[in-house]
């Protein structure tokens, strides 16, 4: 109950209260509103106790006048609270989008690895979707109801005290009902959010490797997997509606006995004179506005437990580390040498299970470092450690003499160009995927980027050269033109600093002779960290590092190792025998 307290008064300071001169404006309309809904049930008694049987037409008519004007203010206060806090609720609804967007592109690399892209898809475009209910339909309800209800009972208590009592028992009863259902409905439906997000991120997973599924004839097994999420999503869905039902069919039963009981004891007390048949109606129809909000509530309810449970998915979002903490993180570069220092740097992704242990090693401004080793020996960790993805656990890497992790992240990543084994690229046109990095490049840096990774080989022979749609992170292309367009991309960024990691992996062999070329006159003048399998490609490195089991087995050029006899001069050999 505390949980829900602070969700509550948490939704109020940082949603309600920042706009609470337009919900002002709202609650007046409100008030104008429902003051205006009093005036047909109060006619009720005039027109019955005096005007018919007086047969006043006079009066009749302005009775007539009064009631429609009230009708036609009701109609503008109404348009006018939808115009207000319903299209402002939308606004609010994009604007949160945008910040829970913009919170998780800050949050670190390791969030990413351990959470489905669909997932976050569905956490910034559902969960803040119930925030509409706090300041838009929901909040007008809540407010508007409560104003009526206790308007109409003292209205009610006015014209009989002991029928508006009779009525209150089973309200009462019904109010008990609902609280206890909220408390059950609350979980369910913060649930609900959690297991939507794991199907919407199964789905994305889906369709983004329809190929590999079709290829393993395995569209049976996933539909599975599908089929069996909506389920448990059906379940949840299940949950909350019989709760809903629950309270709705109680209401129904306990307003039909109330309403029953009224109908005799207003007889009663019209034949004994103790109530006029105008008195009875406007009472019949004081009581109709009392319950209509009450009966209500548990629609209103289900909606802002909704709205609350999404804010709470949102709020543990939002007080997520983002990875440039700005405690830590407090020294700006203006500029950058590019000297790089490993210091005794360990890293684990799992607790006690270290990928890299102990690791030292220099790396000039302007030179070539390779990694290389077999798989799963560290070398990718090394690179995403170079390239501020990873913070280390043990020792320190410095840029220039300063500690990368006391570097605030933008001021160092604007130095920083990589082209990575997964070369992602954009839905949209070769051009603007090398123009990404910088879009308001000139036409002269662009085609000097297009020329030096020799993308102009293959865009010359498409008939819209550049402005070719490639397709959903670019499969309209081949592996190698797609390698191409991400060494333009980061030619075109013009780094200090520059990781490659199996920059040459999906290259066949006209292609790699191309980009090795291109990779030459890339890395010129510029810290480079390249991993690559194909040893082929790094004979030219000022220093090879020979990594196994997280740790530097060699250290030297490629003439040096070859020498020595060692690791890489097996791995060189092997290589060179296939």
């Amino acid at each position: 109950m505390s949980d829900k307290k602070i969700s509550v008064l948490k939704a109020f300071k940082t949603i309600i209260w920042p706009r609470r001169n337009l919900v002002f404006i709202g609650l007046i309309l409100i008030v104008i509103s429902k003051a205006a809904s009093f005036v047909a049930p109060l006619s009720l008694k005039y027109l019955m106790d005096d005007i018919i049987p007086n047969k006043d037409l006079d009066f009749l008519k302005i009775l007539i006048g009064v009631v429609i004007t009230a009708i036609l203010v009701q109609a503008i206060t109404s348009f006018l609270l939808t115009k207000i806090l319903s299209v402002q609720a939308q606004y609010m609804i994009s604007e949160l989008r945008a910040q829970v967007q913009k919170k998780i592109l800050s949050l670190p690399i390791r969030f990413f690895d351990n959470t489905k892209s669909g997932e976050l898809v569905s956490r910034i475009m559902s969960d803040v979707e119930g925030v509409r209910n706090l300041i838009g339909t929901g909040l007008v309800q809540l407010v508007g109801g409560s104003i009526t209800a206790v308007v109409s009972l003292i209205l009610l208590l006015r014209i009989s005290t002991s029928m508006t009592l009779f009525a209150l028992v089973p309200l009462a009863i019904f109010a008990v009902i609902a609280l206890k259902a909220f408390k059950i409905i609350r979980p369910i439906f913060r649930n609900r959010g959690k297991i939507n997000a794991e199907v919407t991120g199964r789905l994305t997973e889906t369709l983004g490797g329809i190929r590999v599924i079709k290829g393993f004839n395995a569209e049976k097994q996933e539909h599975k997997i599908f089929e069996h999420g909506v389920l448990k999503l059906y379940e949840n869905v299940k949950k909350s509606l019989t709760a809903t039902a629950f309270m709705t069919s109680s209401s129904t039963f306990l307003l039909g006995v109330a309403t029953t009981g009224i109908m005799g004891l207003g007889g009663y007390k019209i034949m004994i004179d103790e109530l006029t048949i105008g008195e009875f109606l406007t009472f019949t129809f004081l009581l109709g506005l009392m319950v209509a909000p009450i009966v209500q509530m548990s629609n209103i309810g289900s909606q802002l437990t909704e709205a609350l449970a999404g804010l709470d998915r949102t709020e543990e979002l939002m007080n997520m580390t983002a990875e440039a903490d700005l405690h830590h993180r407090t020294t700006t570069l203006k500029e950058i040498k590019g000297d790089v220092v490993f210091e005794n740097v360990s890293f684990s992704y799992e607790t006690d299970k270290e990928v890299i242990r102990e690791v030292s090693f220099e790396v000039p401004s302007g030179s070539v470092t390779a990694l290389v080793g077999s798989s799963g020996s560290g070398k990718s960790t090394i690179a995403g450690l170079a390239a501020s993805f990873l913070t280390p656990q043990k020792g320190r890497i410095t840029i220039d003499g300063k500690d990368l992790s006391k570097i605030e992240l933008r001021s160092y990543r604007k130095y920083l160009g990589v082209v990575l084994q997964d070369d992602f690229l954009f839905e949209g046109t070769i051009k603007e995927n090398i123009l990404f990095p910088r879009p308001n490049a000139s036409e002269d840096e662009l085609q000097n980027a297009i020329k030096a990774a020799y993308v102009d080989e293959f865009t010359d022979r498409f008939e819209e050269g550049l402005d070719t749609l490639i397709g959903e992170r670019g499969i309209k292309l081949s592996g190698g033109q797609r390698q191409r367009i991400a060494i333009a991309r980061a030619v075109l960024a013009n780094p200090r600093i520059l990781v490659l990691d199996e920059a040459t992996s999906n290259l066949d062999t006209e292609s790699e002779g191309l980009i090795q070329k291109s990779l030459a006159e890339l890395t010129k003048g510029r810290t480079t960290f390249v991993i690559a399998h194909r040893l082929s490609t790094i004979r030219k490195a000022d220093q090879i590092l020979v990594i196994e089991n997280g740790k530097i087995a060699e250290q030297g050029t490629h003439e040096s190792l070859i020498e020595k006899e060692g690791r890489y001069y097996n791995l060189f050999t092997y290589q060179a025998r296939i």
